[in-house]
């Protein structure tokens, strides 16, 4: 009796890890709220793509593209077509083909995956949810699907599922400085591509600098003629020293137009920055009135912070500012407008006639809410926060902003460390976590040659790979009842020392899916194991076939 135990328990425990072995694995990034499995599989070939007609037309030409592709590779005819006579509420057993249907009652940016044996029923509210649906659903076909070519041998049969999903956070950025490097419009399309591919979808674009001015202003065109160019780059730690070669470019309105629509189909809201009032080296060059000495200034040819800022105390300044804020105003129609104010030293200010008058009218003073030169920027702050109001504009600013007096309805975004969410969060600020401990995509990942050819950091002191990455949770140290504000997380690629296309993509690659990841996922389906046994499965491949580098895991 004992023997027939011991026989039926190792006959249980064979079909169960057979049962194990057959169950199909998912390797979605990022990892989706809930996966469950049913019996059977649907047969990809010929599926017929059937859409709402309630859908947008950006979310029918993704369909389309999708149907496209999958009968380019598969080799099998199928039709695109609209579903006629059926809603979101058709039970998935009265289909035949592919339903892309709209239910507005779910949350935004959401979206569900139903795939039987005889259908694929996929619904989200809005144009955002469908795109995150094709790229999971593409996640559970072949790799093959982003070949572009025939891959007739590929399995095309998909597991029997259903996906239920949801993002953890409603703002999901990247930013790309353009400013310090400049990248092409065909590079930063590269570069939408990608993060679309991981359900980011705000792209925040940094185009003023020191270094560069990278915006057509029609009102003011020596900011492109002149600030767009600088003598030479500074290629080592030696800041005295640059290379003497001629630098520089910019994006006319009609190629930021271009961008903006692009991004927009991707599900991306573009939010760009006019870096003020430090880091504006490009402007004073352009137009030297704008500074407090005058100038001389030229176009920086090195890294790090310039004691040369925006005279302030000029109305003149202001005028400047709300002329440019115009223009941007129409080429972008974010919500928000990112004004800078980080680094911004105050030497100048203490020296100029100008300014310090300013100071006296204000009647600023320094006590423990600020010195009068923190509370000067404050004052421009406000002011220009004032004037995007009166566009129905918000503004982001990095976290110095909240030096001094910061006026309510401003949105911090936290990059010194997390510190400064806390505290802007405490006080009821809205909250973009950024810190550079975590989300700086330009520090080193390691101490490889390569890696120290490259990049921003300090590897011997701190990890700043993807698994450094992938372990920061957001929430952590904000005060009970504030987690409200923390509107999401940002990953930075500041690009001093990223200086072409295969170098953007080797810092980015593998931390872009870590991050996305710690910006969608509940952190109870996140693990660093699973993820990173994802990316060795089908996700380093897939940059392969689309011909992004990347950094190995």
């Amino acid at each position: 009796m004992k023997k027939l135990a011991i026989i039926a328990l190792a006959l249980f425990l064979g079909c169960s890890l057979e049962a194990k072995k057959t169950e199909p694995v998912f390797n979605i990034i990022p990892e989706p709220q809930s996966i469950s499995v049913a019996k059977g599989t649907f047969n990809l070939k010929g599926a017929n793509f059937n859409y709402d007609s309630f859908l947008e037309q950006a979310t029918i030409e993704a369909i389309a593209k999708l149907s496209d592709g999958l009968v380019f590779c598969s080799g099998k005819v199928s039709s695109l077509a609209v579903a006629t006579g059926v809603n979101y509420g058709t039970p998935i057993t009265s289909l035949r083909g592919i339903y892309f249907l709209k239910d507005a009652t779910m949350s935004p940016e959401s979206y569900k995956i139903e795939i039987a044996r005889n259908a694929v029923k996929i619904t989200a509210p809005d144009h955002n949810g469908f795109l995150y649906a094709i790229s999971t659903f593409k996640q559970i076909m072949p790799v093959e699907i982003y070949a572009g070519k025939p891959a007739l041998k590929a399995n095309w049969k998909i597991p029997c599922c259903t996906v239920t999903d949801s993002p953890r956070f409603a703002y999901r950025g990247i930013m790309l400085d353009c400013a310090r490097h400049f990248f092409t419009v065909a590079e930063v399309k590269k570069w939408l591509d990608v993060c679309a591919m991981y359900k980011i979808n705000r792209f925040h674009w940094h185009l003023t600098e020191d270094q560069g001015w990278r915006l057509e202003i029609k009102k003011y065109p020596l900011l492109t003629e002149i600030g767009s160019f600088r003598a030479g780059t500074q290629k080592t730690s030696d800041r005295s020293k640059h290379d003497g070669q001629r630098y520089g470019g910019y994006y006319t309105q009609a190629q930021v137009k271009e961008i903006v629509e692009y991004a927009g189909k991707l599900g991306i809201t573009v939010i760009p920055e006019l870096d003020l009032p430090g880091h504006m080296l490009g402007a004073l060059a352009s137009y030297p009135w704008l500074g407090c000495t005058g100038g001389p200034y030229q176009v920086w040819t090195r890294w790090g912070v310039c004691d040369q800022v925006l005279c302030v105390g000029k109305e003149t300044t202001f005028e400047f500012l709300f002329n440019v804020l115009d223009e941007i105003c129409e080429l972008f129609p974010s919500e928000y407008i990112h004004i800078g104010g980080d680094e911004c030293p105050k030497k100048e200010w203490d020296k100029c006639p100008v300014c310090q008058a300013k100071m006296d009218e204000l009647g600023l003073v320094d006590n423990e809410n600020g010195t009068r030169g923190q509370k000067l920027q404050n004052y421009v702050t406000k002011r220009v926060q004032d004037y995007l109001a009166t566009k129905g504009r918000k503004i982001i600013g990095w976290d110095e902003i909240l030096e001094g007096e910061l006026k309510e309805g401003a949105t911090v975004m936290s990059w010194r460390g997390t510190k400064g969410g806390e505290k802007a969060s405490a006080l009821g600020f809205d909250v973009i976590m950024s810190p550079t401990t975590y989300c700086y995509l330009d520090y080193r990942q390691g101490d490889t040659d390569l890696d120290m050819s490259m990049g921003a950091g300090y590897p011997k002191k701190k990890s700043y790979d993807a698994k450094n990455l992938y372990d920061y949770e957001p929430l952590a140290g904000i005060q009970e009842g504030a987690e409200k504000h923390i509107l999401g997380v940002q990953g930075n690629m500041w690009t001093e020392w990223v200086h072409n296309d295969p170098e953007l993509f080797y810092m980015l690659i593998p931390r872009l899916q870590a991050l996305s990841e710690v910006q969608w996922t509940i952190p109870e389906n996140r693990h660093y194991g699973r993820w990173e046994q994802k990316m060795k499965a089908r996700h380093i491949k897939t940059m392969e076939i689309l011909g992004y580098n990347y950094r190995p895991l």
